[in-house]
């Protein structure tokens, strides 16, 4: 029988500021060795059990608990364990990078805690140098952290927990800021920790699927502050709890279902690699395909922003962007995708404003945007940054959205209703009354989507508008982006999610080597492998699929696929709408 390494037992916990509390009659074991994943709805209390873990609770966020904590069977919050004492046994990785730097380079990072235990310099520079190497780093031991990408930046906390010989490694979604590549070779970089080192290894994302590439002992899901389930993948892919949830499938498994093809354990879905295929089932699949409709031709629409030989760097030996050539139709939804590092929100910076010395031109409706002051510019463009932190300002959720309609003087009564709009369309509006620093990382994200998206600027641009987001969350603010498209308002993501962008962009530009490599359908971009590979993307399940069921034209299935759901989540909200 293995050693239990965390148990709950009866445990409840309620923050302070609360009026209930947030996890309710937790009883839940993980064993020595165990790999877990842990899922739920954005606010079920996924980041709070993880904080009673590693000792944020109690010690930065104060509440009353109930039950017990045992962590290598010590009751930590009987004994009151110091927090560094806690970090000894268990490395965190959290969602909020920026919050979890301390050197002022990558390197002092990295080394800090080698620094606490004294170990010589030579001894140190070596392990820096190993742990760096193994997520890819080793390149910018010079560079200060919080200059860094965002995926690069969760590379640096990963190796910084990588280095000390923790017996519990806990991620609170890693996958958030990582380029696809990037975060299949992180998910397999902990499968490897977790196997090799006998670690047990807790993970907390919603990009489910990207975290099966690698096998997990167990998927606890985490509803309403309770545990509604903690099965194997196997048996909870199979079960209704994912949709009842509002979680979303594996692609390759809804369209299966799409297919009208039961999902039983014994297919063993937890991955496509290892999902049983019947001739049954590639039969089925073909037919489903064969109802598809043909895809109408796209009005072209004039140009409207244009970024003409556009070069920049931040350093004058290292480009970031080099000679950008290409057009943003008025009323488009574009997607931007590509390695971390390669200059998308760069670009973005540049459109706004915030960076200056690129040389060549940008303009907007043939007005040369570099003659536009920051704030005039934001009269038309409006940018949510990948980091919340970064862009909050007041206490107060409220304040915080109807920051930006105050300084444009409109009246109150006209900032309540155009604020209390936009909250309840961004799931926000049982908080309106809430300080922000009560709220998760992806609620913090969706009050900072929302201060921008009450503006209704004319162009939207948003770096990972996604990021930490359940399944019921990312669907609400995808749809309202749509709206404000069908409106007029050009929007433009910048994102990781191939999903998202084969959901809603209708056209992609692909960046990687500091350029735009391509600039193509999101359905053709799996059509390229060379290009996906170039860009340190990865080909999506559902291309995967087409392939083993045999069928050709795969990027006519993927957009099969997406003209299925949209059809779907189009009759659902009828429905709703009908009562």
């Amino acid at each position: 029988m293995p050693k239990v390494a965390i148990e709950f037992k009866d445990f409840s916990f309620q923050y302070l500021a609360q009026a209930e509390p947030t996890l309710k009659h937790i009883n839940l074991t993980i064993y020595e060795g165990e790999k877990v994943l842990i899922i739920g709805p954005s606010g079920s209390g996924k980041s709070t059990l993880t904080s009673c873990i590693n000792g944020l609770i109690p010690h930065s966020y104060k509440g009353h608990v109930r039950g017990q904590l045992l962590i290598k069977g010590k009751d930590v919050f009987q004994s009151e364990q110091a927090l560094f004492e806690r970090s000894k046994t268990i490395g965190s990785v959290l969602q909020d990078t920026d919050g979890q730097f301390i050197g002022l380079t990558v390197a002092e990072d990295i080394a800090f805690s080698l620094e606490n235990d004294q170990i010589s310099p030579s001894e140190m520079k070596a392990r820096v140098l190993e742990s760096s190497r193994l997520v890819k780093m080793a390149d910018f031991l010079a560079q200060e952290p919080h200059a860094l990408s965002g995926g690069q930046k969760q590379s640096v906390s990963l190796a910084g927990v990588l280095i000390d010989a923790v017996e519990i490694l806990l991620f609170d979604e890693p996958l958030a800021n990582l380029d696809p590549a990037a975060g299949q070779e992180a998910i397999a970089l902990i499968d490897q920790l977790s196997r090799e080192k006998n670690t047990t290894t807790v993970i907390v994302e919603h990009r489910l699927e990207d975290v099966l590439f690698r096998h997990v002992d167990r998927i606890i899901l985490i509803a309403d502050g309770t545990v509604a389930a903690n099965l194997s993948a196997d048996d909870l892919l199979s079960s209704p709890l994912l949709v009842t949830h509002g979680i979303r499938q594996p692609l390759y498994l809804a369209a299966l279902s799409y297919a009208g093809i039961p999902i039983t354990p014994s297919m063993h879905p937890e991955q496509l690699e290892t999902l049983v295929i019947t001739d049954e089932t590639k039969n089925a699949v073909q037919h489903w395909f064969s109802t598809r409709n043909t895809p109408l031709d796209q009005e072209k629409k004039s140009d409207f922003l244009n970024i003409e030989h556009v070069s920049f760097s931040y350093q004058p030996d290292k480009p970031v962007l080099c000679d950008l050539n290409f057009s943003i139709q008025k009323g488009e939804f574009l997607a931007i995708v590509g390695q971390n590092g390669a200059g998308k929100s760069t670009l973005s910076k540049l459109i706004c404003g915030f960076e200056k010395g690129a040389t060549g031109k940008i303009t907007l409706e043939n007005q040369d945007l570099s003659v536009l002051t920051i704030a005039e510019r934001a009269q038309k463009i409006g940018y949510v940054l990948q980091n919340p932190n970064q862009m909050i300002s007041k206490a107060m959720i409220f304040d915080e959205v109807a920051m930006g309609l105050r300084a444009r003087h409109l009246s109150e009564d006209q900032v309540k209703e155009r604020v209390n709009q936009t909250l309840k369309i961004c799931g926000l509006y049982p908080f309106r009354n809430w300080p922000i620093a009560a709220l998760s990382f992806g609620q913090k994200k969706r009050v900072t989507i929302a201060s921008i998206l009450v503006l209704e600027p004319e162009i939207l641009i948003l770096d990972e508008p996604t990021a930490g987001q359940d399944y019921k969350h990312y669907t609400e603010i995808m749809t309202f982006l749509e709206s404000l498209n069908h409106r007029g308002i050009t929007i433009i993501i910048i994102t990781h999610d191939m999903h998202l962008m084969l959901e809603y962009a209708k056209r992609v530009l692909v960046f990687g080597n500091q350029k735009c490599l391509a600039d193509l359908t999101p359905e053709d971009l799996f059509s390229h492998p060379t290009l996906l590979k170039t860009a340190n993307l990865k080909t999506t399940s559902l291309y995967e699929l087409a392939k083993r069921c045999e069928i050709e034209d795969a990027s006519g299935f993927i957009r099969h696929f997406i003209d299925c759901e949209r059809a779907i989540s189009e009759k659902a909200e009828k429905e709703v709408e009908h009562g």
